[in-house]
């Protein structure tokens, strides 16, 4: 686990664990303290359940994007068995914010692919702070086009701020690499999963999010455009992204109401980070039950039934 990390609303949180360490600094001198503690322990508890059952929209996205919040990697770990990773587009090259390969989840072979972020900073690096490139969507593809062809469930992790933007992205084709996944995701004869595990960012986050049923975790958020994004866009101001974040309504709890996704997947109080084996425990009894549902599908039944999803995803206000 990486070094603990607050955000700002955690600090009366902080400041009551300080309080516990300190007397069990005294305890541990001969002191009998113990119920001082165990009722300072339960307040701390009280505090965190209190405060992560009020959160802003604004503090959700904070959630979202926890430095140690577990990435597809730390799932993969805790759900699946035998994960061998696949690399390379067979184009371009090998990107490093996508990670795919085939695994068993339980008896189960399937493919497993997601976006993939860092903790320190030669990860984030490395990983591109979880922005591919179009030959990381192309990768995924060609996961997902093996997958269909050797009849193995798809399992999708998505967490990126988006699709990287960057000059050399634009001139391999990223536009293009999104509309294609979104195009053969739709037509794909086999089951698909979908997991929003912490940012859903626009087509970044889309262009592995074309599933049968959609998962999304408490705490994370789904959303065209990042709140800070949407600010610089709509009140030339980044800073502004707290007000942008009502008026985006990402969390998971806005985003069930518009059919967007399937079920919301609780998270341990406090959020995943705080017990990355509680959430993936979570995540994988969701998983198994939606698995099981759509195994009993034909082919064609599938991609009808995705399709008619997808389509029946509006609302209108007259």
């Amino acid at each position: 686990m990486a070094t603990q990390f607050y955000l700002e609303f955690e600090k009366p949180i902080v400041e009551l664990e300080k309080k516990i360490e300190e007397l069990n600094a005294l305890s541990n001198e001969g002191l009998d303290i113990a119920s001082d503690i165990e009722t300072l322990e339960g307040r701390v508890e009280e505090m965190r359940a209190d405060i992560f059952s009020n959160l802003s929209r604004w503090q959700t996205a904070q959630v979202a994007r926890h430095i140690n919040r577990p990435f597809t990697l730390d799932y993969i770990g805790h759900i699946f068995t035998e994960f061998v990773e696949l690399h390379g587009d067979r184009n371009f090259g090998d990107d490093h914010a996508i990670v795919g390969g085939v695994a068993r989840f339980d008896d189960q072979p399937v493919m497993v692919i997601g976006h993939q972020k860092g903790r320190t900073t030669k990860e984030k690096v490395f990983r591109n702070f979880g922005m591919p490139n179009p030959e990381g969507y192309r990768k995924a593809l060609r996961l997902m086009q093996m997958a269909e062809q050797f009849k193995l469930p798809v399992i999708t992790f998505v967490d990126t701020p988006g699709a990287y933007p960057g000059i050399g992205a634009e001139e391999r084709g990223q536009a293009e690499a999104i509309a294609r996944n979104l195009r053969e995701m739709a037509g794909l004869k086999t089951p698909i999963i979908v997991c929003i595990t912490g940012e859903g960012g626009s087509g970044g986050a889309l262009a592995i999010a074309v599933g049968d049923r959609i998962l999304m975790l408490e705490h994370s958020v789904y959303a065209v455009i990042s709140p800070e994004g949407c600010a610089a866009i709509l009140w030339s101001d980044g800073t502004k992204g707290a007000q942008a974040a009502e008026a985006l309504k990402p969390t998971a709890n806005d985003i069930i109401k518009l059919g967007v996704i399937d079920e919301i997947i609780k998270e341990p109080v406090g959020g995943a980070h705080r017990d990355h084996e509680a959430t993936a425990k979570n995540l994988k009894e969701a998983i198994s039950r939606k698995l099981a549902e759509l195994n009993k599908l034909s082919d064609d039944e599938l991609v009808e039934q995705r399709y008619k999803k997808f389509r029946a995803m509006s609302r209108f206000i007259e």
